[in-house]
This record gives structure tokens, C-alpha cells and sequence, in this order.
């Protein structure tokens, strides 16, 4: 066989093989519609017959856009997608979806599942749906709807959490503090980068004015970013990010011990712009929890609420307790703001080189 021929079959081959998975599913997709009514959940689950021919252990899919064959099969189908997807309350209780008679549609060469839950829904509904384990590329599109109007919509792959919508009242409104002002004040808490930063702003003490002025400063600051990259109007990358936050508790650490008495303090400037930055970082933690576009504004500043509440829990012991050793043992205050700042700027150091490393490398 010549050279170009063997070449051509070559090629032929390798585009069999490569096109054999895509026409073997066209779509790897299910569609979960949620509608959400003053005293009940109603909606359809759409399935490719694909997918339910091979749980069910057909060789030819389109045997189930028989209605005699599906109606024999009524029984498998709701019991094989009753596990695949869970609805639950904001505490965790289960709402169990009665399910109608399996609809096929042809045109789609799909399964249509309608199902409808009694009761009035939870302000806040969390979402599960893996559909298919046994496909990795499968997704499941979520769409809930509220008086007729698409209001959220969610994409479930094969590693996706559950995803919680919130209702688009006072009680929905209620339900999204309750989720996101905890998890801000978590987050400083447990963050040791936020809380070295806004120990470092602290440690040379001041007034009770001059305070204020620093932790409003680094408010605002981290309310402004927060807002633009919780919302995707701007949100730079987190490789840049993360060290830049570093890199801020070295300056500030670097600050305090170059300060001269009767110097200009530059700490609520500091505050201001380093808040910037530390925003960024705080809206990486926001989008993990799909923020909800009916109630956007309430859970941004739910989560800022959290957020200065957690500050607040550091902030005022640690500054009083400064305060209270200043007053007796200046000698000792100095020591601490040398040492303090010493661990602030090693700290910093660290993982600024840290995370240029390890988010440069990844």
C-alpha cells in the first residue's frame, strides 16, 4: 500500500474513533425545571434515553419512546431517578416529589418526568441532582422559576455540592443572613492572613477615633471589591490576588517599625487600599456559595455584616488589651509592637513567596 494511502487510512481511523463517543451520546444533559407556587413545588425532569437505556440495561434507547414499553416501565424509571436528585429545606428535612406518569418526547429523543411536591416552599430550597454517575461528562441544568419568571439557575456536574435558592421574600430574605452573615465572620476568623492584617493595622494602638477611622477604612475598602467581583463586573485572578494580600501585611508589619513618633500616620490609608485587595479575596470565598440573583444586594451585605463582626471580635479585645498594657508597662507595649511586627512581616513574607510558588506553578 502506497505511503499516502496508508497515511489516509490512518487518518480515517483516528476520526472513527474520536466521533464514536459524540454519536454515541449526542446530548450528556438533563434539565431539572423547578416551579415554585404559593402552596406547592411543581416542575419536570427531562432525561435523554440514552442515559436510562443504560441504567435500565436496554440495547436500543429509542425502545423507550414507546409509550407501551415506557408504560411497563413506570415502575424502574421513577425509582431509578427518585435517588438522582433531592430537594430539602434550610434545615436539612428532606421534601419527598411525587412523581406522574413518564411522558416520552420524541422530537428530543428524551424522557419527560413530571413531579409535584405539597406545601408551601422553603424560603430557602437547596438543590442536589447528580443524574448519570456513570457518565463524568454528564451536567444537569437546574431551572426554578417564581410566578412564571426564570429567577436561578444552576449547573451540576460530576463533583458539584448542593446549591440553595432563595426565595424572593421576607422570609427568603431572613434565610440569607442566616447562611451569609455567619459565614463572613467565619471567614475572617479562620482566615490568619485577614487577621494578621488587621493586627498589624492595630498594634501601634491610638485613640479610640483613630481606630475607628483605621477598621472603617478597610470597610470600605473591602466593601468595594467584594461588590465588583462577587457580581463579575471586574475580578482579577487570584494568582494576583493572593500574594498581594500577603505582600500587604509585610508593608504594614514594615510600617510599624520604621514609624517615628510625630510621623504621619498612614495606617488608615493603608486600610483603604489594602482593603481593596483583601475584598478580592473575600469575594473568592462569596462565589463558592452561587450567590442568588433575587437577593444579591441582601447577601452581599449580610456577608459584609458577618465580615465586620468577625473584625470587630478581634479588633476590640486585642486593642483594649494593648491599651490596658500600655497604660501600665510602656516598656512591655514597645516590646510587643517590636515582636509583633517582627511575626507580622515573617508571617507575610512566607506566604507571599508561598503562594507566587504555588499559584505561579498552577
Amino acid at each position: 500500500m502506497p505511503a499516502s494511502r496508508l497515511l489516509l487510512a490512518c487518518l480515517v481511523a483516528v476520526i472513527a474513533l474520536i466521533a464514536r463517543p459524540a454519536s454515541a451520546h449526542p446530548a450528556p444533559f438533563s434539565y431539572l425545571d423547578v416551579e415554585l407556587h404559593e402552596q406547592h413545588i411543581e416542575g419536570t425532569l427531562t432525561v435523554h434515553t440514552i442515559d436510562v437505556a443504560h441504567e435500565l440495561g436496554f440495547e436500543e434507547p429509542s425502545t423507550l419512546l414507546d409509550e407501551r414499553v415506557l408504560d411497563r416501565q413506570d415502575t424502574r424509571i421513577k425509582a431509578l431517578l427518585r435517588d438522582r436528585f433531592a430537594f430539602s429545606d434550610g434545615s436539612g428535612a428532606v421534601l419527598s416529589p411525587v412523581f406522574g406518569t413518564p411522558v416520552p418526547s420524541v422530537e428530543q429523543d428524551a424522557l419527560r418526568l413530571p413531579y409535584r411536591i405539597e406545601g408551601t416552599p422553603p424560603a430557602a430550597l437547596q438543590v442536589d441532582a447528580r443524574m448519570f454517575p456513570y457518565d463524568p461528562a454528564h451536567q444537569t441544568f437546574v431551572n426554578i422559576y417564581e410566578d412564571g419568571e426564570l429567577v436561578q439557575q444552576f449547573l451540576f456536574g460530576e463533583d458539584s455540592a448542593p446549591q440553595t435558592h432563595y426565595a424572593g421574600t421576607a422570609a427568603g430574605v431572613a434565610a440569607v443572613f442566616a447562611t451569609f452573615l455567619p459565614s463572613g465572620a467565619h471567614h475572617v476568623l479562620i482566615g490568619p492572613d485577614h487577621v494578621l492584617f488587621l493586627i498589624g493595622l492595630i498594634l501601634l494602638g491610638g485613640s479610640l477615633r483613630r481606630l475607628a477611622i483605621i477598621v472603617t477604612a478597610f470597610t470600605l475598602g473591602h466593601s468595594v471589591t467584594l461588590a465588583l467581583a462577587a457580581t463579575g463586573t471586574f475580578a482579577p485572578p487570584a494568582w494576583l490576588i493572593e500574594p498581594l494580600i500577603a505582600l500587604s501585611i509585610v508593608i504594614v508589619g514594615v510600617d510599624n517599625l520604621l514609624r517615628r513618633e510625630g510621623q504621619r500616620d498612614l495606617r488608615p490609608l493603608f486600610a483603604l487600599v489594602f482593603g481593596l485587595v483583601h475584598g478580592f479575596g473575600f469575594a473568592f470565598v462569596l462565589r463558592e456559595f452561587g450567590l442568588p440573583p433575587g437577593n444579591l444586594a441582601w447577601s452581599l451585605l449580610a456577608f459584609n455584616i458577618g465580615v465586620e463582626i468577625g473584625q470587630l471580635a478581634i479588633v476590640v479585645p486585642f486593642a483594649l488589651a494593648l491599651a490596658w498594657i500600655r497604660a501600665r508597662w510602656p516598656i512591655v507595649a514597645k516590646r510587643i509592637v517590636i515582636g509583633g511586627s517582627l511575626a507580622v512581616i515573617l508571617a507575610g513574607a512566607y506566604w507571599f513567596v508561598d503562594r507566587v510558588l504555588n499559584l505561579g506553578s498552577g
